[in-house]
C-alpha cells in the first residue's frame, strides 16, 4: 500500500477512534462521584490513556514497506 494512502487511512482511523473515545469518556463522566478525589484520577487517566491504543496504528502509518 502506498505511504500516502496508509497515512490517509490511518488519519481517518485516528479521528474515528478519538471521536469514540471522547464519547465514551464523556458518557461515563456523570457516573463519577462529584468529589475531587474521584474526578482527578478519572479525568487525569482518561486524558493520558487515549494515546496508548493509537501507537500501533501510528507505527503502521509511518512504516515503509
Amino acid at each position: 500500500m502506498p505511504v500516502r494512502l496508509k497515512k490517509f487511512v490511518g488519519s481517518i482511523g485516528v479521528l474515528l477512534f478519538l471521536a469514540a473515545y471522547i464519547w465514551a469518556v464523556a458518557s461515563l463522566a456523570p457516573f463519577i462521584p462529584a468529589r475531587w478525589w474521584a474526578q482527578i484520577p478519572y479525568f487525569g487517566l482518561s486524558g493520558m490513556l487515549w494515546g496508548a491504543p493509537l501507537i500501533p496504528l501510528i507505527r503502521w502509518m509511518n512504516r515503509e514497506d
